[in-house]
């Protein structure tokens, strides 16, 4: 009968993991949310990014430890045609600002990026900006981006997904397919924080859940 109970026990699915971080913004202020670069704020009840500085894009970050993981959240284009969503490793310096990855959101496009070993590579990220080396530098980047047509809508909310597990991320939008990337740095055994960078007059977030995997 012992027997019997332990292997009932081992074929029971797995319950599936607390959430590490969830946020409705049901509130005034930005919680635990940090303002890396102006302009967020929380109103009527979303998180509002705004581009307010010409240099770079407005930067909103929460902090926790993560390595396999599933990103979920709402956003609705309100006045911008793009944002990213990116995972950092604030100690990991081989990389400009620490960057691991991300997917970028534009209104014909998903696009997946590997930054650790793709465009944000400190050696990669230079040689980029150096247009006689730019060509050479884009070879080192095969493989490191993948992207999936879509058609964005302004002023419509869509349902998101970012799942990592090893040096696999995939997206879905609206439940559907949305990119899937193999790279090896995905795979960095810490990301430390996720944040959202807005270029434009304006997205709109809601309910954003991190769950470990």
């Amino acid at each position: 009968m012992l027997r019997l109970a332990l292997l009932s026990a081992l074929c029971l699915p797995l319950a599936a993991a607390d959430p590490i971080f969830t946020d409705d913004f049901t509130r005034a202020d930005l919680g635990e949310w940090k303002v890396v670069i102006p302009t967020f704020s929380v109103q009527d009840g979303v998180l509002k990014g705004l581009q307010t500085r010409d240099d770079h894009g407005a930067v909103g970050r929460i902090h926790r430890s993560m390595r396999d993981v599933r990103v979920e959240f709402r956003f609705r284009l309100a006045g911008s045609t793009t944002f990213n969503a990116v995972f950092d490793d604030q100690k990991h310096k081989e990389s400009h600002a620490g960057h691991i990855c991300r997917v970028a959101f534009t209104p014909k496009l998903i696009r997946l990026g590997d930054d650790k070993e793709g465009v944000m590579r400190n050696d990669i990220f230079a040689m980029r900006r150096d247009p006689a080396r730019k060509a050479e530098a884009d070879k080192l980047i095969a493989g490191r981006i993948a992207s999936a047509p879509v058609q964005l809508e302004q002023d419509r909310w869509y349902q998101v997904a970012i799942t990592i597990v090893g040096d696999d991320m995939q997206v879905s939008l609206d439940g559907q397919p949305g990119g899937q990337l193999k790279s090896p740095g995905l795979a960095h055994p810490t990301k430390t924080s996720f944040h959202f960078t807005v270029n434009g007059p304006g997205v709109l977030f809601d309910d954003v859940r991190i769950t470990p995997l």
